[in-house]
């Protein structure tokens, strides 16, 4: 398929994106003494920005392919929530963003010195039952809309009716694809496609001692849950897809690998973006493949562009 198709295919494709949203923001400066008052780096801040995190940065790296991305989620009604709207809007995402005026917005804070991460700090709460019933409301209206459902779990209270939400896309004929957190993924039971990590799969199944013990497993999990698909991201292993006709498996791309934060975002975004387009989900995969390749030689929660990832 030319790119100039495929790139307008995904100009009308439409995504739904669900979950856990959170403002980033990094401060970066020099590190050059350790504090007299404890045995502590002292870093001298220079510069600070701020990115879209967890579901709000999926968003945007499906907007940044080209795609168009609803975002639904909970944000506090704060400075923090504020700016992350603006960021989103400037990004060309369509936001619908209840604000609970109970909690903060959540906000992880990073001091970077010399491309080195220091410390985290993390703010989070979570929402309220009021605000998160007045959310499915809105799903329930938002999704006849759409194309496709992303579902973004960050373990922050914000998927609450997840269940509720499968089955409605499942009814309504929409593909709804998880980000998927934790160690019970019953209540993904009926989606179209999980996409955990190494690690978050070894959490469910346990350890495998080879390939044919992983595909065992990982058939095994995707059938007990009636998904269609399976896709397991590997770091340097690459991608491996499990379905009914079994596994296709992507070797990763070779690259310099900066910073993985925010790389399984951009795989379900490519993900959700191809599907919503029309395309088949291998050829989806390796899509994702490559536009994951993209943000790792990047710092913190990165998008990859349509001309990045499809050449100009």
């Amino acid at each position: 398929m030319k790119y100039q198709t495929l790139r307008r295919e995904l100009d009308r494709a439409r995504i739904l994106v669900v979950g856990d949203v959170m403002l980033d923001r990094y401060w970066f400066g020099d590190c050059e003494r350790i504090s007299p008052e404890a045995p502590v780096p002292v870093a001298r801040i220079t510069r600070t920005e701020e990115r879209a995190g967890g579901a709000a940065n999926v968003a945007r790296n499906i907007a940044a392919l080209g795609a168009q991305a609803t975002l639904l989620s909970v944000v506090g009604d704060d400075e923090a929530g504020r700016s992350l709207e603006a960021l989103l809007r400037r990004d060309s995402v369509t936001t619908s963003l209840r604000r609970d005026a109970s909690i903060t917005t959540t906000v992880k804070l990073r001091v970077v010195a010399r491309q080195q991460q220091l410390i985290r700090l993390d703010f989070e709460y979570t929402p309220s039952h009021e605000v998160l019933a007045a959310k499915l409301g809105d799903y329930h209206a938002m999704l006849a809309e759409h194309d496709a459902v992303v579902l973004s779990d960050y373990g922050k209270g914000g998927l609450t009716h997840v269940v509720e939400m499968i089955e409605a896309a499942c009814r309504a004929g929409k593909p709804v694809l998880v980000d998927p957190k934790g160690d019970d993924y019953r209540r993904y039971y009926g989606a179209t496609l999980l996409t955990p990590n190494r690690a978050e799969l070894r959490q469910v199944v346990g350890r495998w001692a080879d390939e044919a013990e992983l595909e065992r497993k990982a058939q095994t999990l995707r059938g007990e849950l009636g998904l269609s698909a399976l896709l397991v991201t590997r770091s340097e292993e690459g991608m491996s897809l499990y379905r009914d006709s079994g596994v296709f498996h992507v070797p990763t791309v070779a690259r310099e690998v900066f910073d993985v934060s925010g790389a399984g975002d951009t795989v379900i975004a490519t993900l959700a973006a191809m599907l919503a387009a029309g395309q088949p989900l291998e050829f989806a995969t390796d899509w994702a493949n490559r536009a994951a390749g993209i943000v790792v030689g990047k710092l913190g929660t990165a998008v990859a562009t349509a001309d990045e990832v499809f050449g100009q």
